[in-house]
This record gives C-alpha cells, sequence and structure tokens, in this order.
C-alpha cells in the first residue's frame, strides 16, 4: 500500500511536468503565430487551452483524493499542497498563450508586432519559455539553487516589459491599436515569467516548509 502511495506521488510529479511541457509548447506556437501572422498556428493554441485546463483539473481531483484517502503529514502533505497551486499556475500560464495566440488572431493578416519590437518580442517569449522549462527541472530535483536563477533571470524579462513600453509612450509611430496590443502583450509574457518565479516558489515551500517570498537565501536547503 505505501508502495502504491509514493508510486502516486511520483505520478503526480509527472503530470505537473507534463503539463509544463505542453504550457511551453502552446507559447512557443503562439509566439511563432504572432510574428509570422500563422492563423491557423493561432487557432491551434486556441483550441489546445481547455486540453491544459483539464489536466489541470485531473492532477487536481487526484491530488484531492489522496489528501483525503492517505491524510499525509509533514513532506508528502507540502507536496500535495503545492502541487495545488503549481497546477494552478499551469493552468494560468497556459491561458497567457491564448491571449497571445488571440491578439495574433485579431490582427490577421496584418502583423500585431510592429517590426522595430519583434526581436524584443522574441526575447521575451524566449526568456519566459527558458523560465518555464527550467521550473519544470527544479519541479523534478528540487533544485534550489536552479530555483534562485529562475528568480534571479526574470528581472531581464521585468527589464523588457518597461524598455518596451516607455519606447511606446515615447514613439509617434504607432496606431491605437498597435498600442494597445504591445501593452498587453509586454503584460503576458512579463506574467508568464512571475508564474514560473511562482512554481519554483513553491518548490521552496516544499524543501523548506516555509513560505518563500525569495529564493535568494535558501539555495543551501539540502533536497529531501
Amino acid at each position: 500500500m505505501r508502495e502504491a502511495y509514493q508510486s502516486d506521488l511520483r505520478h503526480l510529479v509527472d503530470d505537473l511536468v507534463d503539463m509544463a511541457s505542453m504550457v511551453g509548447s502552446a507559447l512557443e506556437d503562439a509566439t511563432a503565430a504572432l510574428l509570422e501572422g500563422d492563423l491557423g498556428l493561432a487557432e491551434r493554441v486556441i483550441a489546445a487551452d481547455p486540453h491544459i485546463d483539464e489536466r489541470q483539473i485531473d492532477l487536481d481531483s487526484k491530488t484531492v483524493e489522496l489528501l483525503a484517502r492517505q491524510s499525509p503529514v509533514a513532506t508528502d502533505l507540502r507536496l500535495l499542497v503545492a502541487s495545488l497551486r503549481m497546477s494552478s499556475s499551469l493552468e494560468r500560464m497556459g491561458d497567457l498563450c491564448a491571449h497571445v495566440a488571440l491578439v495574433a488572431r485579431r490582427s490577421h493578416p496584418e502583423l500585431a508586432v510592429p517590426e522595430q519590437h519583434r526581436a524584443q518580442i522574441q526575447k521575451m517569449s524566449d526568456l519566459a519559455g527558458a523560465a518555464l522549462r527550467d521550473a519544470a527541472v527544479v519541479i523534478t530535483d528540487r533544485d534550489l539553487a536552479l530555483a534562485a536563477q529562475v528568480e534571479k533571470n526574470d528581472d531581464e524579462l521585468d527589464d523588457l516589459q518597461q524598455q518596451i513600453a516607455r519606447e511606446i509612450g515615447k514613439g509617434q509611430d504607432y496606431t491605437n491599436t498597435q498600442i494597445v496590443d504591445l501593452t498587453l502583450l509586454i503584460r503576458f509574457y512579463e506574467r508568464l515569467g512571475d508564474h514560473a518565479v511562482s512554481l519554483v516558489r513553491r518548490v521552496g515551500f516544499l524543501v523548506t516548509g516555509d513560505a518563500v517570498d525569495t529564493l535568494h537565501q535558501t539555495t543551501d536547503v539540502p533536497e529531501f
């Protein structure tokens, strides 16, 4: 019975990592649709978002069942509580990818992102995708040093958002639609980074047992 219970806990971690992979694919496709004006790809991202929602519902159901059936304590309890929070963050990340795809669809056949901001938007997407991939490793390995790096790297995403926002504010060569779309897009990508940070902070809670506001001071805590 105990062996089956531990197997269930490992499957929860696997499900979280699989969900992160789904979101990562959605992010890559949404950005490609946005920058290339690929309507079919945008539609695919939008249509796939309910599947990410379904994965969250299924994962949360398994988690609640284990909470009710096993009455876990200590690290096992923290894993289950963290799982509920992490699945929520991943579902919201999926929503943000769908929002990017919706901007691409609404702008078609025009491109939503002006030429001068294409490299910046691609960079924001790359940073968010890297943060998500690293967060998946943190979830699997409980690597607090990598978790701290994810948190630190998020500053670059924030800086890019602010840089683009300043350029929009100073520029005269934008339509009203471009201003609205760019303002939304940089917020979507910035929020993707924030959710990646939330994911790794949940792992910090799992490892230390404490609510974690920053991981910069917790990297010397041994893994379980």
